[in-house]
């Protein structure tokens, strides 16, 4: 007879003994929570620097490389760890820390930009590197504490990482849909640090016991208090800025609209005729001349801000009928509550998209069309194009007028690419600003900051347009005809399929220039 052979146990993975590893549902949990943290930790690091550096494509992008390259760490370094100490110790840590690091993180970055700004993409870096990679290192070492057996690798692995995507998801549109729009960006962050730590220590708890909670909970308080004295707050956080309103010291009833640390709106709440920023009295100027004799007019505003121009033609062309189209309904709730607009000042403020508020108009229903959207100091790229263009063109009547605010630095590339796109869609377009800015004084050299761009497709008298400039004090010049095309060059439109705008702007000038 042939020997009798037992049939073999499937093998054991090293590392963790049989009967000591995690919890399904524990397991589940802890990577489904820690992968929805990285998430919420990214969106809202955004919004805490868009103060500072702009919201821009660029800081877009530096923020999402920066948590890509957290969870890329996180996942090989837990892997190794986890490979060569006991796993059932590294969880509870990873949490703890993680929750520490978030909750000092609005303090931190607050303090760094105003007391030592050259620190802040380094300071920035790390705030998101370090919880990202503790938190991306708990779906390896958890995945450790599954795999008791080779023969359910596949399977162990499969659903944690599943596991950890839907995490990612549910923190992503958990902050983006809920959180953003109902708490302070420091709330967030000081909350789901507190929510880590208390993680921490039940993990902890379960499986060794620690004294360490205590501890980080410490940390999580002083960032807490931290925050409250903190220099960089907001009035208000909307879903797309931090707001914060501020009064002029030697005006009573001027008031100042600052988003993300850019002065975006100056409102007289008393005298609505009354016009701070140059860039607004040359909107004022090249209106009043294309429209001589002060009669009303339909407007369509893409952005609203504080709403200064639309009280203006309010105030000095009664009867006139504007709508807005701004895409943030917390900048609106200022505008009402904090900045004097009232519903019978002939303002019909519209919460959508600026271009699909476009769309919802009819054909030649409009006298007038001003552009003054701003994301930071970038206008929103998909409201810049031929595309865009044509539909505002669209919605004008034969003698309508389009004229937006622009912001350009450096050479000014964003600024000639945007006129020679309004070149290519309408028959008359000029350049208002600075001299220097648009090439009417070649011996100085180009500052930069706002420009205004006017198109239409019938003459507008730029005589009278300078001439309104010269009474409002606002130093700037008129190019058109061969002067602007020379200042344009050979530049290349704008397009749905290619608007580069982030990387044509050089914002790198005064902060409070608008």
């Amino acid at each position: 007879m042939s020997p009798v052979t037992e049939p073999s146990s499937p093998p054991v993975a090293r590392g963790v003994p049989r009967g000591q590893g995690l919890g399904s549902r524990a397991a589940a949990v802890l990577v489904f929570g820690s992968s929805a943290a990285v998430l919420v930790v990214e969106i809202v690091a955004l919004r805490l620097l868009a103060p500072y550096l702009g919201l821009t494509l660029e800081t877009s992008t530096m923020v999402i490389g920066i948590a890509l390259t957290a969870i890329a760490l996180g996942s090989w370094l837990g892997g190794r760890v986890a490979d060569r100490v006991d796993p059932r110790r590294l969880p509870g840590p990873s949490l703890g820390v993680s929750g520490a690091v978030v909750a000092l993180t609005p303090a931190m970055l607050r303090s760094t930009a105003e007391w030592a700004p050259a620190a802040l993409l380094p300071i920035a870096s790390l705030t998101i590197l370090v919880p990202g990679a503790l938190l991306s290192a708990v779906t390896p070492i958890v995945t450790k504490l599954r795999l008791t057996s080779l023969a359910e690798t596949g399977t162990v692995v499969g659903r944690l990482s599943g596991v950890g995507t839907a995490g990612a998801i549910f923190g992503t549109v958990l902050t983006g849909f809920v959180l953003v729009s109902r708490l302070p960006v420091s709330g967030i962050l000081i909350g789901l640090g507190t929510l880590l730590v208390a993680g921490s220590a039940l993990v902890e708890w379960r499986a060794r016991g620690w004294s360490g909670a205590p501890a980080l909970a410490l940390v999580v308080v002083a960032g807490g208090l931290a925050t409250t004295v903190a220099p960089g707050g907001c009035d208000a956080e909307t879903r797309y800025h931090c707001a914060r309103v501020v009064a002029d010291p030697d005006r009573d009833s001027g008031r100042t609209l600052v988003l993300d640390g850019l002065r975006h709106s100056y409102v007289d709440i008393e005298d609505p005729a009354f016009l701070e920023f140059a860039y607004v009295r040359a909107i004022a100027s090249v209106v009043d001349a294309a429209f001589p004799g002060g009669g009303p007019l339909a407007a369509h505003h893409l952005g609203g801000g504080g709403l200064t121009f639309p009280r203006y033609l309010a105030a000095t062309r009664p009867g006139t009928r504007s709508v807005v189209s701004e895409i943030d309904g917390g900048v609106v709730r200022i505008d009402r509550d904090q900045l004097g607009l009232r519903s019978e000042a002939g303002v019909d403020v519209r919460v959508e998209d600026g271009r699909l508020g476009l769309r919802r108009l009819d054909t030649g229903s409009r006298d007038l069309v001003v552009g003054d959207a701003f994301g930071g100091v970038s206008v929103p790229w998909h409201l810049t194009t031929v595309e865009a263009m044509t539909d505002v063109r669209r919605v004008l009547d034969e003698d309508g007028l389009y004229v937006a605010n622009l912001i350009d630095h450096g050479d000014l590339a964003f600024a000639r690419a945007e006129a020679a796109t309004l070149g290519e869609v309408f028959e008359h377009v000029a350049l208002l600003g600075e001299p220097a800015d648009i090439g009417l004084d070649p011996a100085a050299a180009p500052e930069g900051g706002n420009l205004v761009v006017l198109a239409s497709d019938r003459p507008v008298d730029l005589r009278a347009a300078q001439e309104g400039l010269d009474a409002r004090r606002t130093g700037w010049k008129v190019a058109a005809g061969d002067d602007l095309a020379s200042w344009i060059g050979d530049t290349r439109l704008l397009t749905d399929d290619h608007a580069p705008v982030d990387q044509l702007l050089r914002p790198y000038g005064p902060r409070n220039g608008r």
